[in-house]
């Protein structure tokens, strides 16, 4: 891992952070505050960001690729229950403040690269900036809602009324998620999805 100082895409990294949904319209102060505490990391497909049930924490803001939040119960059976690309984040803050344990965990889904910092760092900061914080915890509220209704479709709407809910609100993820992983979060198997989406058209 490197500091964004001594990262040789430092250039490049600065200006994705700025597209960032959370720190677009951060100050420069906050940002001169701020980019020192972020380590640049690398991560390839499949790998653990963040362990379930652990209390290791982290704040992540996605540079390059795709992350996925799961659960998984004691048998090991997997569910997703988000994906997250480039400008959005992932987070353990709700578990943070509420003082648990990780209640899942998050998984590189492609090769992914992230900023990244210790969520005590990063709590600490949002201390000393409450618009960013209010902006923060409202885009938490949002991703938490988008976990809630995800889990509702499941139950609410058929398999080609989940495939095209998620065609309708991620259409810059369709296409860029291996049918395995997209089969698992919408509740079907690879054969379906594969026959769903010949169906409409989109080989």
């Amino acid at each position: 891992m490197l500091s964004i100082d001594t990262h040789p895409q430092r250039n490049t990294i600065r200006l994705q952070l700025k597209q960032s949904l959370v720190l677009s319209n951060m100050p420069a102060l906050a940002w001169s505050e701020l980019e020192p505490l972020l380590e640049i990391a690398d991560f390839g497909k499949s790998d653990l960001l963040v362990r379930q049930g652990h209390s290791a924490m982290e704040q992540f803001f996605i540079l390059d690729g795709i992350l996925k939040r799961v659960v998984s119960d004691a048998k090991g059976k997997e569910m997703i229950l988000r994906f997250a690309a480039e400008t959005d984040m992932d987070t353990s803050y709700a578990a943070w403040r509420l003082g648990t344990p990780m209640p899942y965990s998050i998984v590189a889904v492609t090769k992914v690269r992230v900023a990244k910092l210790s969520m005590q760092h990063w709590v600490e900061f949002l201390e000393c900036h409450a618009a960013l914080k209010a902006h923060f915890e409202y885009e938490i509220m949002s991703l938490m809602s988008e976990v809630m209704a995800h889990t509702i479709t499941l139950h609410l709407l058929d398999a080609p009324g989940r495939l095209a809910r998620f065609k309708r609100k991620h259409q810059d993820l369709f296409g860029r998620i291996p049918k395995k992983e997209l089969a698992s979060y919408l509740n079907l198997t690879p054969e379906t999805l594969s026959r769903l989406k010949r169906r409409g058209g989109n080989n």
